[in-house]
């Protein structure tokens, strides 16, 4: 292949922030519908004879790692077919942070197994639960028992691994059974791809037989179920599939620029996706050098074949086309065209597209808070008991313009020789960690001899999206929970959440008084509730116990929660502050106006509300108090219980 053959695009940078990952084929994968080359290549074919040196990959990935590649996955065909596989995974191993490794684990030996301990990824395929439908779908009798037997030398050496169900017409009658055996086998078990695509031979009765094993749409859809939360996220993030419903273009575009992954297949063949067989669109690195093909040839492609008249016509503007798996690389090996139509994705994308609708209505629930909109999503369907009736009250239809996102799982996932990150504060129920970007809380016992986990919550740097994984379903199923992230208050969140929108939660009573916001702020037994039920009856109540307070344009404003005391009256509404009032019980009524800013300050502090306490939260939140102290009359309200303190406040 010509290296210079292409067009340079300087305006498209693919070099991304983050560490590029990449995938490596080591053998022919021949894509019959088994998806796995078992030992049909013969030792002496050509493929064999051109497929990459030991000392050619080495070369390659010490390029890749000098581009800053961290991440390899190694494949093929089956990897271990390499007599040198050992030195090979040695060597990409050990110059690289991290791998997953794909196998159908019949040539696992006690060596390998033992090489495998390494930590990484290790998924070893399943294609049946017996030996007679695992033999059927590989065509190669004795292929369950060496796997079985693979399993076997994994676990003697000690190494984790990954069970891979690989679901087919054939033994789709077994995924029960074959979802029991792999959690016999290990801790972790997943579902490989749920829909088959065709060979890039172009052999028709090879594609016949795969299109005889793809499951029925419906089928796909449950095995493979939408992930909404995650689809939604990716699009926002990444800017989800290549080519969007309504646009054109040149195909692979948005796929190249945005992305930082890129395959190598075994005759040192490389682009952007394993998909892509054409020699035109792979960089014979045998010729060239890594770096060339990522920042000069690979961008070229995002222009080499522009979006066809077929395309624009079925799938560019196609409403299933946000629910479909169509990309070009499946059509041209479906049909020998990047912008043809492929009649079974578009029967999988309406079974996908009726499925995300039901789960939506079941499975996630808005709440609007000071501005704020907590998008709740579930394994578990919602009913309307599973939050306490007060929760009706800021319940809301629509996702908002300041979105909070959690997704709540129910069982916990398996920490075990997981790198947490740093530990930055331990003291019951939490301990929180801190690793790159994420958050992790781990709920402990206050109990010193209780060693077990009880929740498990990952969040972003800014506490915005967060995944919480609980311990048990019973108290989510029994309903009338009293926090919408299942803690034991939701001000754990929303508190360190609000420092960052120039807001604060405060121990204390709001009201709404004629248009006027009135915040009384105290500790327990101060006399918030005692507040709200003297002002019943002259005012709106938003919250007797903790209130929220957020700066606006023109000053600040207080909102009612659902964090109430003695006094169940909650309210989602705002007003504006006008004044706040520290609380002291006392045997007379009176109002006494606080000038001292210092003392403003410090009389706010010691009611604020803290979660776990940075740097940024502590400077962010001191200055926003210090601004109410300058900007909010505040006073000591002195008052008994008779009622009277009710003129006085009016009179204000």
């Amino acid at each position: 292949m010509k290296q210079n053959n292409y067009l340079e695009i300087k305006k498209i940078n693919i070099m991304p922030r983050l560490p590029l990952e990449g995938s490596i084929d080591l053998t022919y994968r021949c894509n019959n519908n088994c998806r796995h080359c078992w030992l049909c290549i013969p030792a002496d074919s050509e493929e064999k004879k051109k497929e990459m040196s030991f000392r050619e990959i080495g070369k390659i990935v010490g390029e890749a790692k000098k581009m800053g590649c961290r991440q390899w996955s190694i494949s093929g065909g089956e990897p271990m077919l390499r007599p040198d596989f050992c030195e090979i995974f040695d060597h990409i191993t050990s110059n690289s942070r991290g791998y997953s490794l794909n196998t159908n684990g019949t040539m696992i030996s006690p060596k390998i197994a033992r090489l495998m301990k390494r930590a990484g990824i290790k998924m070893v395929a399943i294609y049946g639960a017996t030996a007679e439908v695992h033999d059927h779908i590989t065509r190669n009798p004795g292929s369950f028992d060496a796997t079985i037997r693979g399993f076997s030398y994994l676990k003697e050496a000690g190494a984790n691994f990954i069970v891979q169900i690989i679901p087919m017409r054939d033994n789709y009658h077994q995924l029960e059974k074959m979802v029991g055996l792999a959690q016999s086998l290990s801790k972790h078990y997943r579902i490989g791809a749920a829909w088959l695509y065709l060979s890039a031979c172009g052999d028709a009765e090879r594609n016949k037989e795969i299109s005889r094993q793809r499951l029925d749409a419906k089928d796909v859809v449950e095995v493979d179920k939408p992930d909404l939360s995650y689809e939604e996220w990716s699009d926002k993030s990444y800017g989800g599939n290549c080519l969007k419903k309504g646009k054109a273009g040149h195909f692979f575009s948005e796929c190249i620029s945005a992305r930082r992954n890129f395959h190598i297949d075994p005759y040192g063949g490389m682009s952007f996706c394993c998909f892509i067989k054409d020699p035109v669109f792979r960089y014979d690195l045998r010729d060239g050098d890594f770096k060339e093909c990522w920042e000069k040839f690979i961008p070229s492609l995002s222009r080499q074949i522009e979006a066809t008249a077929e395309y624009e016509e079925h799938c560019a503007f196609c409403e299933s086309r946000k629910d479909c798996r169509w990309c070009p690389s499946y059509a041209y090996l479906e049909h020998g065209r990047f912008g043809a139509k492929i009649d079974y994705l578009c029967e999988v994308a309406r079974e996908n597209k009726k499925f995300k609708e039901e789960w939506q209505a079941k499975h996630r629930r808005y709440f609007r808070i000071a501005g704020m909109t907590m998008q709740l999503d579930s394994d578990i369907a919602f009913n309307d008991n599973t939050f306490h009736p007060k929760f009706k009250m800021f319940e809301t239809n629509a996702p908002g313009e300041d979105m909070i996102h959690i997704k709540h799982h129910f069982s916990l996932p398996d920490l075990d020789g997981k790198e947490l990150g740093v530990e930055v504060y331990r003291k019951a129920p939490w301990a929180i960690y801190k690793k790159g970007d994420s958050w992790i809380y781990i709920g402990i016992s206050p109990s010193g001899g209780d060693k077990n986990i009880h929740r498990v919550a990952v969040f972003n740097r800014e506490h915005t999206r967060a995944k919480i994984y609980n311990d048990k379903n019973e108290n989510f199923e029994n309903g009338g929970l009293h926090s919408l992230t299942l803690f034991s208050s939701d001000q754990v969140l929303l508190a360190r959440i609000l420092a960052d929108r120039e807001g604060c939660y405060i121990h204390s009573c709001g009201v709404d008084f004629d248009g006027k916001g009135f915040l009384f702020v105290g500790h327990s037994e101060a006399g918030k509730s005692t507040m709200a039920r003297l002002l019943k009856n002259k005012a709106k109540i938003l919250c007797d116990d903790r209130m929220i307070v957020r700066r606006h344009t023109g000053g600040f404003k207080i909102y009612g929660t659902w964090s109430h005391g003695d006094v169940p009256d909650v309210s989602a509404d705002s007003a504006p502050l006008n004044a706040i009032f520290f609380l002291e019980k006392s045997k007379e009524n009176r109002i006494i106006p606080v000038e001292n800013k210092k003392e403003i300050t410090k009389r706010l502090l010691a009611c604020l509300i803290k979660p776990f306490v940075t740097v940024d939260w502590w400077e962010k939140s001191l200055g926003l108090l210090e601004r109410i102290a300058g900007e909010v009359p505040c006073y000591v309200l002195r008052f008994d219980k008779s009622g009277d303190v009710v003129k006085l406040l009016e009179d204000i």
